[in-house]
């Protein structure tokens, strides 16, 4: 064999080369679906059903870690009872939990 058969011949495809890396990049798309961005979604769901059933006297936390007392509630904005007769305003998408939630998850550790 001189240089020009061998060269060609380590240049061939492998037969069926190319539906086997299609279907490796589909189940890696599929996988990535189930463990990542499923269960994403499914908690700003939670997170988006939460923040609707807000209620006045609700204790909860802010994503910043503030705890307080929802004491009046607007289209955008709460505003939250921090201490006795300490009042602040904050957006409503800053609200991140329940205070009970919070102090059950941390029970269960």
């Amino acid at each position: 064999m001189n240089f020009m058969t061998i060269s060609l011949l380590q240049a061939a495809p492998a037969a069926g080369g190319g539906t086997m890396m299609w279907i490796m990049l589909i189940l890696m798309f599929v996988i990535m679906y189930f463990f990542m961005i499923r269960p994403q979604n499914k908690k700003q769901k939670e997170i988006a059903n939460f923040r609707k059933s807000l209620q006045v006297n609700q204790k909860v936390i802010t994503a910043g870690g503030i705890h307080g007392v929802i004491k009046e509630i607007n289209d955008s904005d709460v505003i939250l009872e921090i201490a006795s007769n300490v009042k602040i305003r904050i957006d409503k998408n800053s609200i991140f939990a329940a205070a009970s939630d919070a102090n059950n998850s941390q029970a269960t550790k």
